[in-house]
């Protein structure tokens, strides 16, 4: 991976970072119980449940991304960053940033 390949992506990574930082916040507010004296009504109580439900998946879901795009951010410096392990070729910059996580390019990784 060149100099400019990793600047890209530390970029693209920092920016998604600071996306997620701004994010998980709004959805742990998203995912608080509502007080059972709270009179919302039912329907209303059972469409904030569903809200709650869908937020936790994507409080989740953020918290997982952003650990894998610290951990990648930290390993971009390493010699064998970018490159698949099995066949040693560069693992298209697509992929690194849908999943920063990879080790494989497509081709091993199926």
């Amino acid at each position: 991976m060149t100099e400019r390949q990793k600047e890209e992506f530390i970029k693209f990574a920092n920016e998604e970072m600071a996306a997620l930082k701004a994010e998980i916040p709004r959805l742990e507010e998203q995912v608080k119980p509502v007080a059972p004296d709270n009179a919302i009504g039912r329907i209303s109580r059972m469409d904030t449940i569903v809200n709650q439900s869908v937020a936790e998946t994507q409080l989740s879901k953020a918290r997982v991304r952003l650990a894998r795009l610290q951990e990648a951010v930290k390993r971009v410096d390493d010699e064998d960053f970018g490159l698949c392990l099995d066949c040693g070729e560069p693992i298209p910059m697509a992929r690194l940033k849908a999943m920063p996580e990879t080790g494989h390019c497509v081709d091993c990784a199926e």
